[in-house]
Formats: C-alpha cells, structure tokens, sequence
C-alpha cells in the first residue's frame, strides 16, 4: 500500500484482502490492455499507473464527469483523502468485489465490479458520502448522493447504514431511505425501495439482517425488520415484519415458505416454495 495510507489501524486479515484484491486487478487490467487496444488508456490511467488499491478506487469513482464546477480530479483527491483517513472503507470495497464476483455468475473477472459495474460504483460513492455524513459535512455528503443518483440511477440517502459484503446487482432505480440499516452480505436486485410510507420523521424505514435476499422490484416500506436470512421475492410489496429464515412473497407480502439456504444472499436464492400456500398467494391455483 501507498506510504501515506494509514493501514496500521486495520487487521493483518484486512490488509491481506485488500493486497489480493489489489493484485487480482493488476493483473486483469495487464491483460486487459494486452489484449484491447480500446480499453488500454481506462486501464492504465485507473489501475496500472496507481500505486495502490485506494487512488486506483478513488479515480475510477471519479472519471466519469458531470459537474463544470467540480472537476474530476478534485473529486479523485477528495475520495483519496477520505481512505487516507479512513482506511476500513478501503478494505469494505474489497470486500464488496469479492461479494459480487462470488455470487454473479456474470461477474467472471474483478474489473467487471471495479471499472463498469455500476451497483459496485455506487456502493462505494454511497459509503464516503456516509463518512462525510457522520462529520457533520452534509452538503458534501449529499453532492455525492446526487451524483451516484444521476451517474447510476441509485439513490442512496447518506445518513442510511450499510454493512459490507453487499452486492446491488444491476442496481437501476435502488432507493434506500435515511433511516435503513442494511446489515453484512445482503444482496439487492435491480429497482427494490427501503422506503417510508408517508411523510412522518423519525426512524420510518426497513431494517434488513444478515443474509437477506431481496429480489428485483421488492418494494419494503416503513420501520419493519426483516429477519436474518430471510427472502423477499421479486415484485413483493413488505409492509409487516419478514421472521428469520422466511421467504415471503406477494402483494402484500405473506409468508409462502423457507430459504433453502440459511443465507439466500450469498447464494442468490431467489426461488418460491411450490405448491399449497404458495400457489394460493400467487395465484397459480
């Protein structure tokens, strides 16, 4: 790692992941200019020419432009100068490339995540907006929040807490409100809402545990829990608590079974008990 990265305060577990990843990327970006002329400049300026894992993260969250009166660069320093600061963010984006290359099927080398997934990119832009949050520094936090809004189409409020190993997979149209909490290895699918139900303050939005599986289109609104290791089918709408280790599904949602898995996000479990309450809910009898 780069000298004026302070990794003293991260454990010898952390610092190995972040060298592994690091290295992983190094050599895909190596075969990717050998192999692609086009690409050659985007993964050398990102990954080749940067001395470690945090400037190459920092730029790749900051190439694409959309602000004249915030340059690219500025932005890069900006996001540098947070991991300088506070280094665990860069260890949690390791962690992040991992959970999307082991659960995407798609996901067959790490740049995918790094360089054109934008559910990755978005994650990352989210989790400093949070860091600058937390400091009070909100007009900076939601700048970023509106630029991963308009860059990615997720919209992730800054004051929302959210653990590692996530994977927002494709990602369009995510909405976390100010008050969810998403805990450790959670997977999102495209267009899910963590969102409120009217326009009461206060804690008003979802709690999600540890392992849950949401699928594409799940809407999940107001201050309910969903229970460690639970699963919410696609196009469900959760307006009540989901118990540990459910699958629910339907609009509203009700209980139709159990995950196949104690944690349906790693394994991207998406499937619906068949048959009996099920088939009623859904309509398929």
């Amino acid at each position: 790692m780069d000298a004026a990265l302070n990794t003293s305060k991260l454990s010898e577990t952390e610092r190995e992941l972040i060298e592994s990843v690091w290295a992983d990327l190094r050599a895909s970006a190596a075969k990717m200019a050998e192999e692609n002329p086009l690409l050659k400049k985007l993964g050398k300026s990102i990954i080749l020419d940067s001395p470690d894992f945090a400037t190459a993260l920092s730029r790749t969250l900051s190439r694409q432009h959309l602000d004249v009166f915030v340059l690219g660069r500025e932005l890069s320093e900006l996001f540098l100068d947070t991991y300088r600061q506070a280094p665990n963010l860069v260890s949690i984006a390791a962690t992040d490339i991992i959970a999307v290359s082991k659960r995407d099927p798609a996901c067959t080398d790490p740049l995918y995540p790094f360089l054109f997934f934008k559910g990755f990119q978005a994650l990352q832009l989210y989790r400093v907006a949070h860091w600058f949050w937390e400091r009070g520094q909100k007009h900076t936090a939601v700048f970023l929040q509106n630029r991963s809004s308009v860059l990615y189409a997720v919209d992730i409020h800054p004051a929302a807490r959210i653990g590692k190993g996530i994977m927002l997979d494709h990602a369009h149209s995510i909405v976390i409100g100010e008050t969810a909490v998403v805990e450790d290895n959670v997977s999102l699918l495209h267009e899910v809402t963590l969102g409120g139900t009217g326009k009461e303050r206060g804690d008003r939005h979802p709690k999600v545990r540890k392992g849950v599986m949401i699928g594409a289109g799940a809407k999940i609104l107001g201050n309910v829990e969903i229970g460690e290791g639970a699963s919410v089918a696609a196009g469900s709408v959760v307006l009540n608590p989901v118990p540990p280790h459910t699958t629910v599904a339907g609009v509203p949602a009700k209980i139709v079974g159990k995950p196949k898995t104690a944690e349906p996000a790693t394994e991207m479990d998406q499937s619906i008990p068949e048959g009996g309450l099920a088939a009623k809910i859904l309509g398929h009898v």
